[in-house]
């Protein structure tokens, strides 16, 4: 009986290169949410300028996980997302900002979107050089897509209630200068990288995972910037309940004779 080498469809190294290429196209779309919002934003599109901020996150949420669940991680990738990140969530947010509210307030008003923008970009470069010290579980300081979020949810929903930025400008100022200076705190935020979706859960939490997308379809911009609120403010409570808590300890303990 005469044997037939069947060669594989696909040479075993290409197919590998393709699926190292899948995760930088994730990269690759942020990249180009977070410039398609700068456009939209100088258009005088500033709805479309936040959801494409959004989208961005999205995106940005899916390269890392792509690139694990394939194996591809890469210090290209690493590097590539960063930059993305820089555009997505620091330049972007920091321009639509200063275009939608802050461009009347003369030299207070571009030195606030500076600060954002720096502030940005110091929260990236401190996040890349803690990668193999830091703990996993929390980010030092509000991630640059929440941050970002809050300023693209703030111009989303007063879009949405027809208020122009600059009825608002001295909120938007303070939110943007928040929004920084939080990035490059040393606040903790908890990273939710421990939890392990192969694990299983109770009902509850699905039930609860299908009201929360149920409430983004209902409210989109209106959930989404409650949410990103809550987290800003979670972790100024957690470090005020800590404080707290760390007297009541010193309280308790007697004094040394």
């Amino acid at each position: 009986m005469q044997q037939t080498n069947h060669k594989p469809l696909l040479d075993p190294k290409l197919r590998r290169r393709g699926i190292y290429l899948l995760p930088n196209l994730f990269t690759t779309a942020a990249l180009f949410a977070g410039f398609y919002s700068i456009v939209q934003a100088m258009n005088g599109s500033y709805e479309a300028a936040a959801m494409a901020i959004f989208i961005a996150m999205v995106m940005d949420g899916l390269d890392g996980r792509v690139a694990r669940l394939t194996r591809t991680q890469s210090a290209f990738g690493a590097e590539y997302d960063s930059l993305s990140d820089m555009v997505s969530f620091g330049v972007a947010p920091a321009l639509v900002v200063y275009v939608w509210a802050l461009k009347g307030m003369g030299k207070l008003g571009w030195i606030a979107a500076f600060v954002y923008c720096a502030c940005a970009a110091l929260r990236l470069a401190r996040f890349n050089t803690q990668l193999e010290v830091a703990d996993k579980r929390y980010f030092q300081g509000l991630p640059s897509p929440a941050a970002a979020a809050l300023i693209a949810g703030l111009v989303w929903i007063m879009n949405d209630y027809g208020i122009k930025g600059t009825d608002i400008r001295w909120v938007v100022w303070g939110v943007t200068l928040f929004a920084g200076l939080t990035m490059v705190s040393n606040i903790r935020y908890y990273s939710g990288k421990d939890i392990n979706l192969r694990r299983t859960v109770p009902f509850t939490m699905v039930l609860a995972i299908v009201l929360f997308f149920i409430l983004i379809y209902l409210g989109s911009a209106h959930v989404l910037f409650a949410g990103f609120v809550l987290y800003a403010l979670s972790g100024y409570s957690a470090w005020a309940w800590q404080r707290i808590r760390q007297r009541r300890v010193r309280k308790a303990v007697p004094p040394e004779v």
